[in-house]
């Protein structure tokens, strides 16, 4: 690297004090950079495998690098000292950003950094006492203008206690969650070709089959394989991706005899892959196109930055979507309830205009909201789509119950609102005045974003990949385009006069706008019970049942069953408090998003893989225990998914659970005959192998699928 010597003299001269901060634990400082070693869990058991990250608070315009950190820079290295018998692991690196400098791209990270590492603790040591971990960190750490090699000798205690250890506080959950989510093998097979200048990486199978993506990014670990400066452009398949990437000058003087090793960064997980030389694999093209991973910047791989006419294109693009979404189905009870409103107020031009401003306003603010939210997100690092409010099951139940309650409204249950005029002996309920105006344009866009039209996807996406002023103005157009009709008719006097006067036939269209309200209902409802379980779409179809008895109990049926009693009022404002009380047993009823069940198990002893593997099954086995944090995180991320399942009945595979939450010999033999003094370990035995093959201790769903696939070589 281009710097490296410049920085080896700086790095040498301060490594001398380092010995003085040997002693010392917490935090330790320097101008740039704040380090110090953080726990995942309170404590660690006896022969397990804890989990400490080495914390970074860069100051702001600094940053410190990844394992490969580009065209200029350095890796952070740990040297560690440590008690007999305790081993640490490497690095367990999160996706890096991109880092743009006057023609450089380097990969890093800035502000608050965890580096992950996991940690050996032998069975012989002592519950009640201390291990001490001591590691001498070096940092590069760069601004703008220059780059200053500082190194910190980082200490912590570990306390040694029996039994599940919780996690260690608001940095604990951070580690945990950085640990689940690194990039790790997940069983995709990848292909790297020379097509000139061009490095053609093509990567299938494992997560990547059938996933929708949209975004692709591809990080070496070798510095000298791309040009990390040059745009990435990719295109997806049925089965994978295929990333084209300006190759690096020095890999095009010798033929491609080595694999490529990186990882490939999607906007549906990142993973670690191996590229072997070869032609491109089937299926990686086909179906669409790729754009590049954000860069630390919000700029896109390569030296193209958003323009406006890009900016303008997709304004256009979602104005027209927000035309369309009129037509839609799950938006057009919301509009048609507010059409009935309209021609209610046709011959009275002013509050007409009031009405037509206020809907617009609802529905442009509604927008602004939640794309604020989604930009939000997306700088946070989240992977979400357009419409994840109704993916969650409290949203939906609420929406189920404020359609119902807007359905039983139009056909006459009850009445809202001050904005109520006899017509023909008749009543026609509607939401009063401008703040139900306000609140329908709401109603029209939380219920209409799941329905996009399909050429809006390009709009949305292309918005969340912009800078936030310019993604905030699609979204608005978006919303423009929705509102529009309705504010074009209540705002021009010609329009307004050429609808019907009110009279009785409006009480007519209310009752049968009641209907498509209803059928928003049950569509919620039955969203719900996808996303849940029976006795939770139970409870919530209870809610909705006493919430329609209150609904009459509340309106004129009441009036007319028994005159002038005053139980009515109390038994319905009994009812709205029972059926919001039915709805919230219902959202806690539904298993958590990501929860899975876990896969049956047997007991391990020898003598039950020896029969397994002499029924002609593979056998996998987890060494596992209730204390082991690291094994719970693997047990709940890869070992209980749906995919491991398949992968299970695909082999015809035996699973097998060693539980060493007690003290057994036997197991701790096992342990010691593959070289391990504690859990987590995973063995994958296959019939006319000899030896099981021993799998990462951090594991993914696509490498117990290969695992079990691919039996280990002789």
């Amino acid at each position: 690297m281009r710097l490296l010597l410049l920085f080896l003299t700086a790095w040498l001269t301060l490594a001398a004090p380092a010995g003085a901060q040997s002693l010392q634990t917490g935090p330790q400082r320097t101008e740039r950079i704040e380090a110090e070693i953080v726990p995942m869990s309170a404590w660690a058991a006896p022969g397990s495998t804890a989990i400490v990250a080495i914390r970074q608070k860069i100051q702001p315009g600094w940053h410190t690098y990844w394992r490969n950190p580009g065209d200029s820079g350095g890796p952070t290295t740990l040297a560690w000292r440590l008690p007999q018998g305790v081993r640490a692991g490497d690095i367990v690196w999160p996706l890096p950003q991109r880092q743009r400098l006057q023609g450089l791209t380097n990969y890093g990270y800035e502000g608050e950094v965890f580096l992950p590492v996991p940690i050996e603790v032998p069975a012989s040591a002592r519950p009640g006492s201390i291990v001490r971990l001591t590691v001498e960190a070096g940092f590069f750490v760069c601004s703008d203008e220059m780059c200053v090699p500082d190194i910190l000798t980082l200490n912590l205690d570990l306390p040694i206690r029996d039994g599940a250890a919780p996690l260690a506080g608001a940095w604990g959950r951070r580690v945990q969650s950085i640990v689940e989510t690194a990039p790790r093998p997940a069983g995709i097979t990848a292909r790297a070709t020379l097509d000139g200048q061009t490095l053609r990486l093509t990567s299938t199978g494992g997560p990547l089959t059938g996933a929708d993506l949209s975004q692709a990014a591809f990080f070496p670990y070798d510095p000298d394989v791309i040009d990390h400066s040059a745009a990435q452009f990719g295109q997806r398949g049925p089965q994978g991706v295929t990333l084209s990437l300006a190759a690096n000058p020095g890999l095009l003087t010798t033929p491609l005899d080595r694999p490529i090793v990186g990882v490939l960064a999607t906007d549906a997980g990142a993973w670690e892959i191996t590229a072997e030389p070869g032609a491109p694999l089937a299926g990686a093209t086909g179906t669409g196109g790729l754009t590049a991973i954000p860069d630390a910047f919000g700029q896109t791989a390569g030296p193209a930055a958003t323009t406006w006419t890009a900016v303008l294109h997709a304004a256009l693009l979602a104005f027209l979507g927000g035309l369309v979404l009129n037509l839609m189905p799950c938006v057009f009870p919301v509009l048609a309830m507010k059409a009935a409103s309209l021609a209610r107020t046709a011959h009275d031009p002013g509050e007409a205009r009031r009405d037509g401003i206020l809907f617009t306003a609802g529905v442009l603010a509604t927008f602004l909201a939640l794309a604020a939210l989604l930009l939000a997100l997306r700088a946070g690092g989240q992977a979400i789509g357009w419409g994840f409010q109704l993916q969650s099951p409290a949203v939906v139940a609420g929406l189920a119950l404020l359609m119902l309650a807007v359905a039983l409204n139009l056909s006459g249950a009850f009445e809202v609102g001050i904005g109520l005029q006899r017509l023909g002996g008749s009543r026609l309920a509607r939401l009063s005045g401008g703040a139900g105006a306000f609140f329908t344009g709401m109603l029209a866009v939380v219920v209409a974003a799941p329905c996009t039209a399909p050429f809006m996807a390009f709009a949305l996406g292309a918005a969340l990949l912009m800078p936030t002023p310019a993604a905030l103005a699609v979204f608005l157009m978006l919303g423009l385009g929705l509102a529009l009709p309705y504010l074009a008719i209540s705002l021009s006097p010609g329009l307004l006069r050429r609808l019907p006067r009110p009279g009785p036939w409006m009480v007519r269209l209310q009752r049968l706008l009641a209907l498509p309200m209803f059928a928003t209902t049950l569509w919620l409802v039955w969203v719900f019970a996808r996303q849940t379980d029976g006795a939770a779409t139970a409870w919530l179809a209870a809610a909705c049942v006493v919430a329609a008895l209150a609904a009459v109990a509340l309106g004129p049926l009441a009036d007319r069953i028994a005159p002038r009693q005053r139980w009515a009022p109390i038994v319905g404002g009994l009812g709205v408090v029972v059926a919001l009380t039915l709805a919230v047993l219902a959202v806690r009823a539904a298993p958590a998003p990501d929860a899975e069940r876990p896969i049956p198990a047997d007991a391990w002893s020898p003598a039950r893989v020896e029969a397994a593997l002499a029924q002609g099954r593979p056998v996998l086995v987890n060494f596992t225990a209730d204390w082991c944090v690291s094994c719970k995180i693997n047990e709940r991320t890869a070992l209980s998914t749906a995919s491991t399942r398949r992968a299970l009945e695909r082999s015809n595979a035996v699973y097998l659970v060693a539980d060493w939450t007690r003290r057994d010999d036997v197991i701790a033999r096992e342990l010691a005959r593959h070289g391990r003094s504690g859990v987590p370990l995973y063995l994958v035995y296959h019939p006319d192998t000899p030896g099981p093959r021993i799998l990462p201790q951090l594991l993914t769903a696509g490498v117990v699928a290969e695992a079990l696939q691919t039996p280990a070589p002789r």
